[in-house]
């Protein structure tokens, strides 16, 4: 039986020709960068949303007076909903689609972070986290699924990447708005206001999104670029225990579970140690952290970029995505100097360099899912990995509070971060030697 790939190839060569990729007047005009754009700016809002406490705690732990212990009970009540959800969220969204279930995801973990506002003691604030988790818990799946229904596969990296950019931006836009709203009407204001725009975003996702045979405002030339990078769709069911028993769920999961760690150490701890180490204030944090997340975006959508550019050389989807995953992996290495470096400008530098290589390395994650799940099954297994993700970062949130509560000192939490992602990306090489999409066959994974 032919490919959708091979059935197409008249069709396919002057478009790929074509491709309105090509060009920003382009990019503009294909109506799948749209989707992306909103995809992004989910992101956004969902990790603005998160990182608001981050950037209120050292003020929330004088009015509060919680100890690092019961501030790592915090976070990991986020961590921990999370983790338990994502793998619900997952089939949900593979069950009933993104064109519905996705909005009311994110009206629910708008309504968690506005109810921030509401708490007064560690055990409100950790119920709101714990809501919040539950959530945000849809946002990866979703938008990993959304990307793979909407671009072919050639493109999949680069468009993860640029949605995974979000992640950066709303880490941007929370020291820039929260400290203004905090200092000038109250630390509850920051709560509301960021958990507002989620309904904003709701509105918008319900006036564009449709799936892309069905759209409207979709050109016929576009749909077949996209079609021409799609596999052919199976009608048959695929169980969550399926997936769950082929050795690529796992070695994808475990892949996770070393690597993610480092994120959440960065996005939930990173103000509280620039204001232990350097005594950076709520007044004056946004300048490093604006300039850590920025570059953090460079790295994803380079990161992205980087993999299409080996597929656009000819280079095989092996070769493209684990060649990408190397090199971010070796560019996290350097930040285990940060804490033990006096010079503020060089650990930014550090800080940055590690933050941009994370994103370009779940950018390229992210892909290799869709690289080797058929589409019904991709949400399942986006949420199983992201689950590994959370739960590794709980692990290591826990560890983080104990350590800091024992010796004050950054040092073995920085040198663990610096070698997750090789050790990761050794995993991937030794339990997927070869990335290639598994077929399906009576609703089972071969």
């Amino acid at each position: 039986m032919k490919s959708v790939a091979e059935t197409n190839k008249p069709k396919t060569e002057p478009i790929i020709k074509n491709n309105p990729t090509t060009s920003i007047k382009g990019v503009f005009r294909s109506y799948r960068w749209r989707i992306c754009a909103l995809l992004f700016l989910a992101t956004s809002i969902n990790y603005l949303d998160r990182s608001v406490l981050s950037i209120l705690a050292p003020t929330l732990q004088e009015e509060i007076g919680w100890t690092e212990i019961e501030y790592s009970y915090i976070v990991s009540a986020f961590q921990l909903a999370y983790g338990i959800s994502v793998v619900g969220m997952g089939q949900l969204i593979d069950r009933f689609g993104v064109k519905w279930f996705f909005p009311l995801a994110v009206g629910l973990w708008s309504l968690a972070g506005i109810g921030h506002a509401f708490a007064r003691s560690v055990s409100g604030f950790a119920l709101a986290r714990f809501s919040l988790g539950v959530g945000e818990a849809s946002n990866f799946p979703a938008a990993i699924k959304t990307v793979a229904e909407w671009f072919p596969e050639k493109e999949r990296a680069i468009a993860a990447g640029v949605f995974n950019a979000g992640s950066s931006v709303g880490a941007i836009l929370a020291p820039l708005m929260v400290p203004w709203l905090a200092l000038n009407y109250g630390w509850k204001s920051a709560f509301i206001v960021t958990g507002m725009l989620g309904f904003i975003w709701i509105i918008l996702w319900r006036l564009v999104y449709r799936e892309p045979a069905k759209h409207p405002r979709i050109t016929k030339e576009e749909l077949d670029y996209i079609e021409s990078g799609q596999e052919v769709t199976s009608t048959d069911k695929i169980s969550w225990f399926a997936v769950l028993r082929k050795r690529e769920t796992i070695v994808v999961c475990l892949v996770r579970f070393l690597s993610d760690p480092t994120w959440w150490f960065l996005l939930f701890w990173l103000p509280k140690y620039l204001y232990q180490e350097f005594g950076i204030t709520l007044e004056n944090i946004g300048a490093p952290m604006i300039t850590i997340y920025l570059i953090a975006d460079l790295g994803s959508v380079g990161g992205g970029w980087l993999s299409s550019r080996f597929i656009s050389m000819g280079r095989s989807i092996n070769f493209s995505r684990k060649a990408a995953l190397l090199i971010c992996a070796v560019c996290v290495v350097p930040v285990i100097l940060v804490s033990q470096i006096s010079s503020f400008y060089v650990a930014i530098a550090l800080i940055s360099l590690a933050a941009a290589a994370h994103m370009g390395w779940i950018a390229n994650v992210y892909t290799v899912i869709s690289d080797l799940f058929p589409q019904r099954a991709i949400g399942s297994v986006t949420g199983l990995s992201t689950m590994s993700a959370v739960l590794g970062g709980l692990v290591y949130s826990s560890v983080i509070g104990y350590v800091l509560e024992a010796t004050g000192s950054y040092l073995l939490i920085f040198v663990m971060s610096g070698f997750m992602y090789v050790t990761a990306w050794m995993v991937l090489m030794i339990g997927i030697p070869e990335i290639k999409k598994l077929k399906v066959e009576k609703g089972k994974l071969a």
